[in-house]
């Protein structure tokens, strides 16, 4: 199969990236082959990429929003049968045993394992996932609509209940990339107030299409205090923007799985009035499911701009570059 991998992490300028000839994995007992028909582009791929992740796995295959084909079951999978079509996240797997997954709260387990981090991802034309943590999707989805929702979808959507936005209430999003656009879409579906702060024009423009009440570039603050935001891009510097721009007893998500340095926070402008600051990590199979469901109700739709599997570099770099509105998705039919 054909397949990239991280030569070794650099610059996306740089080609850290290489095309390869490999086997088609075999899974293991508990896992589902799958035949890859579309993968999104998500930022933390460049990320991995670029090396802002320590590496987990040398020579990794990138990508974690997979949408495919069982193409093979291990020996010990019941649920699952050639040809179903499912999904596959950036959450791989966990120890199921550890305090935090008894609690419910598996995105913070610490035998937890990375699709396209600890495994190889989707960036080839065929990977594997244990079938416990396969998704499957809604039917009305074809397959490149679809990519986006498993990663920037869910991220979003957890990112959006740590922000404790109250019913009815006003919400900031501080960058409006492929995550912030689906989110953006759950939140106005519920009744929020969206302002987006974002530098890409391409990026305001769909904002204001979509139902936001404000699209600016900074430096300018939303145009009414905000209940709740959600800080997208991973730049430490908007963390003192965002919580100047929160009202009293506003929460502030960072939805990234890498940021920059925060520089040092004022208290009496910035904290104080019960003013929070949260992060947020990976998600829970729960909050797949939930945000699955819920995009079906409301008609999420991804913003997609297909890109053939063949050109992936060149993806990232048009991420990294914000080239594009809505999201990449890599499709594996143009190998």
């Amino acid at each position: 199969m054909r397949a990239w991998f991280v030569v070794g992490p650099g610059p996306v300028e740089g080609d850290p990236l290489r095309l390869v000839e490999r086997p088609v994995p075999v899974p293991g007992a508990d896992e589902l082959l799958v035949r890859v028909r579309a993968c999104g582009v998500c930022r933390t791929d460049l990320h991995v990429t670029e090396g802002d992740l320590p590496v987990h796995r040398a020579g990794v295959t990138p990508g974690h929003e997979v949408v495919g084909e069982v193409a093979g079951t291990g020996s010990g999978v019941e649920d699952f049968a050639v040809g179903d079509r499912v999904g596959v996240a950036w959450l791989r797997r966990t120890d199921g045993v550890c305090r935090y997954c008894a609690r419910g709260a598996e995105n913070l387990c610490p035998g937890s394992q990375y699709t396209g981090w600890d495994a190889d991802g989707g960036y080839a034309e065929y990977t594997t996932v244990p079938a416990g943590f396969a998704y499957r999707l809604p039917g009305a989805l074809d397959d490149v609509t679809a990519a986006p929702l498993l990663c920037a979808g869910i991220i979003g959507f957890r990112a959006l209940r740590r922000s404790g936005l109250p019913e009815g209430g006003r919400l900031g999003l501080y960058g409006f990339g492929g995550s912030a656009h689906l989110c953006a879409q759950v939140a106005l579906a519920e009744g929020a107030t969206v302002h987006v702060v974002t530098r890409g024009e391409a990026a305001r423009r769909l904002a204001l299409e979509l139902g936001a009440a404000s699209a600016r570039d900074l430096p300018g603050p939303p145009p009414e205090p905000l209940d709740a935001a959600i800080l997208f891009a991973p730049v430490g510097d908007l963390v003192p923007v965002a919580l100047r721009a929160l009202d009293r007893g506003g929460v502030l998500a960072l939805a990234g799985i890498h940021l920059s340095d925060v520089p040092p926070l004022r208290y009496e402008t910035e904290l104080f009035y019960e003013k929070e600051l949260r992060s947020v990590t990976a998600n829970t199979r729960a909050d797949g499911r939930e945000f699955l469901t819920l995009a079906a109700r409301y008609g999420v739709r991804a913003t997609t701009h297909p890109y053939p599997a063949a050109r992936a570099p060149q993806a990232l770099r048009d991420l990294k570059a914000g080239r594009f509105d809505g999201a990449a998705v890599l499709v594996t039919d143009e190998f």
